[in-house]
């Protein structure tokens, strides 16, 4: 064999006497593989990245963005123009502003108690419909968006006239005004708005149910921001006799400035628990809620049963005269229409194809934010003028500061608040009317009067969670009767009239009160 066959012979894989070739096998490596490098902490599948996180929030943003039933095309600016003018008869009293602005720099040099009564008056009435523009600008943009932040929408901006008030207050260190009307905020929406909704939806329905579970959430949250305004309270009258003033009057302060912080630290976890984690908590259309009852109707006597058929009788008679179909008279007093019964199902077939119709808005997305923007300036200064009268108001002794802040500055407040809740509780959407009821006292108790004390801290005015004790007691008592209220879950007209008949007894009581100013004995401005 030559040397040429022999190599042949050795590298044909054909050959039996070839061996096979060394198979070379690869080291694993860690990229080869589903296990992280040590140390490797950020290469985990398991942990979720910052994306992966923004781009949940974006979805949840976008959920509650998306409206409950679609839009109309927007009017124009000039229809938009006249939906303002028309949108209530309360308009009328916009020729109050000017009037008071007038009153206010003729008499603003030197002013006595019978014209600061005067420009309080006209202040006053011109509040009301700018509350009313603001409620109508705040529909405008709920019905752009979810049920849920709707009802934050109406409860936020219901309370503007609130902030601009306290705010105002505050800068002019008139702190028993800003901690009397914040606390007749609270009372105001807890007991007259959600009495008059109960009242108002029991006149239609017998019992109507909401969601307990989110009432009975809200109960306790306001429950802790009562306890934060009864602890510098306990604070004082138990170790007051022991700590002197000027050493008391810095550690309530700094108490208060603490419990701020920690409320507004709720405020911001309750806010990601009802619009992100618990967000199907708030929403009426799960259906676990009470199924609100209509009143049963009556049977007709013996005499209106035989009038009724006599009738039904005659009127058959006339139509079989025409060649109409006769009516069939039922056993109570009833007639039913063969012609009307087969049309009934087809008037009523297309029924859920009407509730789906779109929502006509009344104004562009643009103008709404233009009247919300101009209302809320126009408050802001006529505001101001309000709270410079309100000492000239109480110097003729006839109206104590206690009444104007705890009755008087809430109901103009709260105005547009109570006209939308009882207004979609008689449509038997109770759960919203809670929802700007409950969910304004919530925003209130744990935004406004934490936020009012740390901006108060800011500006160096001595604002203390230290309210008055009558007033903290009658606060605290009430968000006790409202927790008993909606403990069950339904509501009547009889417990609507209990809570309204408390808010009439307050304000009696609180008419005759003349204040205890403990915060500003410790502390002055």
């Amino acid at each position: 064999m030559s040397t040429t066959e022999l190599i042949n012979r050795k590298t044909s894989p054909s050959s039996p006497d070839a061996s096979p070739p060394p198979i070379h096998q690869e080291k694993p490596s860690f990229e080869s593989t589903n296990h992280p490098k040590p140390g490797d902490s950020e290469a985990s599948p398991s942990r979720p990245t910052i994306a992966v996180a923004l781009r949940r929030v974006l979805e949840v943003v976008q959920t509650n963005m998306k409206p409950e039933r679609e839009l109309g095309t927007p009017p124009s600016a000039w229809q938009g123009l006249r939906a303002i003018i028309t949108m209530s008869y309360l308009n009328i009293l916009l020729i109050c502003i000017p009037v008071s602005w007038a009153l206010h720099f003729v008499w603003q040099n030197n002013t006595t108690s019978t014209q600061d009564t005067i420009i309080f008056v006209f202040s006053f009435l011109s509040i009301v419909p700018l509350a009313k523009l603001l409620a109508f600008s705040t529909d405008e943009l709920s019905c752009r968006v979810g049920q849920t932040l709707a009802g934050l929408l109406n409860a936020t901006l219901g309370n503007a006239v609130e902030l601009i008030v306290s705010i105002i207050a505050l800068v002019k260190c008139e702190l028993q005004i800003v901690q009397s009307s914040l606390v007749g905020s609270i009372l105001s929406n807890l007991l007259l708005v959600l009495g008059m909704c109960f009242f108002a939806g029991g006149t239609k329905f017998s019992e109507q149910g909401f969601g307990v579970s989110a009432t009975q959430l809200n109960s306790s949250l306001l429950t802790v921001s009562v306890i934060a305004v009864l602890l510098p309270a306990a604070f004082h009258f138990s170790a007051g006799a022991v700590i002197v003033d000027s050493t008391e009057g810095p550690e309530i302060l700094a108490v208060s400035h603490g419990s701020a912080i920690i409320l507004l630290f709720i405020y911001l976890s309750y806010l990601v628990f009802q619009l992100f984690s618990h967000k199907n908590l708030y929403n009426d259309s799960t259906g676990a809620n009470f199924q609100s009852t209509a009143y049963p109707k009556h049977k007709p006597n013996r005499l209106t049963r035989r009038f009724v058929l006599h009738k039904k009788k005659k009127a058959s008679d006339e139509e079989k005269v025409d060649g109409q179909p006769t009516a069939i008279a039922t056993s109570d007093g009833e007639a039913t229409d063969p012609a009307a019964t087969s049309s009934e199902t087809h008037v009523n077939g297309p029924s859920t194809a009407e509730e789906e119709e779109e929502d006509q808005p009344l104004l562009s997305v643009s103008m709404t934010i233009a009247l919300l923007v101009f209302v809320t300036v126009i408050v802001a200064v006529t505001a101001e003028f309000l709270v410079d009268s309100i000492d000239g108001l109480t110097d003729t002794g006839h109206i104590s500061k206690e009444f104007v802040g705890l009755v008087l500055l809430p109901i103009v407040g709260n105005a547009a608040e109570h006209v939308t809740a009882v207004t979609v509780s008689v449509k038997d959407k109770l759960d919203l009317s809670l929802g700007v009821a409950v969910g304004s006292s919530i925003q209130i108790a744990l935004f406004v009067i934490p936020f009012v004390v740390v901006l108060g801290w800011i500006i160096g005015k001595p604002l203390t969670l230290l309210f008055d004790p009558y007033e903290s007691i009658v606060l605290f008592l009430s968000v006790l009767v409202v927790n008993y209220t909606v403990a069950d879950g339904k509501s009547n007209w009889l417990e609507g009239m209990i809570l309204m008949c408390l808010y009439l007894m307050l304000a009696v009581t609180f008419w005759y009160y003349p204040g205890v100013n403990i915060s500003q004995q410790l502390a002055q401005c």
